[in-house]
């Protein structure tokens, strides 16, 4: 297939001239099938390019959702008995969750037909937040905060260091840069605490804002651009390999 300069196929999309587009490729404005694009660079018609979030081929559609979970809805990419994410949704296109948000909590679930993207977000070692409301069954001690801050025993490893800040008297506000099986939970359980309401609300520079549970938004325009310029330097290794390297949820 042939291919052609990525200023150029820019130019001929009618998007803009070809040194304009060089200027936005140098400034991280431009994406390759989820990559920040190179100067330079050959792609050809099947690739998938965006430029300031907008895509201007549709040979290969992009695609990622930000989704409003409910509790009691699981984290699969297959129908589990009409309780998974997927039948939910019931997008008309092939899609599947990133990463997975444990059946009683509810929250942000970014859903994508895009492998790579699900690789270079759920590295640990990639060091991406997520954030979450998070209500516990007794009040929050200042202890507690110094413990789950410094990192607590679980899965026969100690999590990384995280953001803890009270915001009521049993309530507190979590970031992570991990995703280790049921985390908040078994990190609270360890320090004598359960978990009642757990809400994700926001993963890296996408918040659920005023997301109605169960509804979801395309990612697009500045926010996805800003999403995959985040993601640039990111590790693409494939997911089976992180899973089995990391305990990830």
């Amino acid at each position: 297939m042939e291919q052609i300069r990525l200023n150029k196929y820019i130019s001929t999309k009618g998007v803009c001239s070809r040194r304009e587009a060089d200027r936005m490729i140098a400034d991280g404005l431009v994406s390759v099938n989820g990559k920040i694009a190179q100067t330079g660079m050959k792609v050809t018609s099947e690739d998938t390019i965006l430029v300031n979030g907008k895509m201007i081929t549709r040979d290969v559609p992009f695609i990622l959702l930000a989704v409003n979970k409910p509790a009691g809805i699981l984290c699969s990419d297959s129908d589990v008995q009409g309780k998974s994410i997927v039948s939910l949704l019931n997008y008309p296109e092939r899609i599947y969750p990133v990463g997975r948000l444990d059946k009683e909590s509810e929250g942000l679930v970014l859903m994508t037909n895009q492998g790579d993207l699900v690789n270079r977000i759920l590295r640990g070692a990639n060091e991406h937040e997520k954030e979450y409301l998070v209500r516990l069954n007794k009040p929050v001690t200042d202890e507690f905060i110094e413990q789950m801050e410094n990192g607590v025993e679980i899965l026969d490893t100690v999590t990384k260091p995280c953001q803890v800040k009270k915001v009521a008297r049993c309530n507190v506000r979590m970031i992570l840069t991990q995703g280790l099986n049921r985390q908040i939970r078994r990190m609270c359980e360890v320090l004598g605490y359960r978990v009642q309401y757990l809400k994700r609300i926001r993963i890296m520079n996408i918040h659920l804002k005023d997301l109605k549970v169960g509804e979801f938004r395309k990612i697009e325009d500045n926010e996805l651009t800003e999403f995959l310029f985040l993601l640039k330097d990111s590790d693409p290794r494939p997911y089976k390999e992180i899973v089995k390297a990391e305990n990830i949820e």
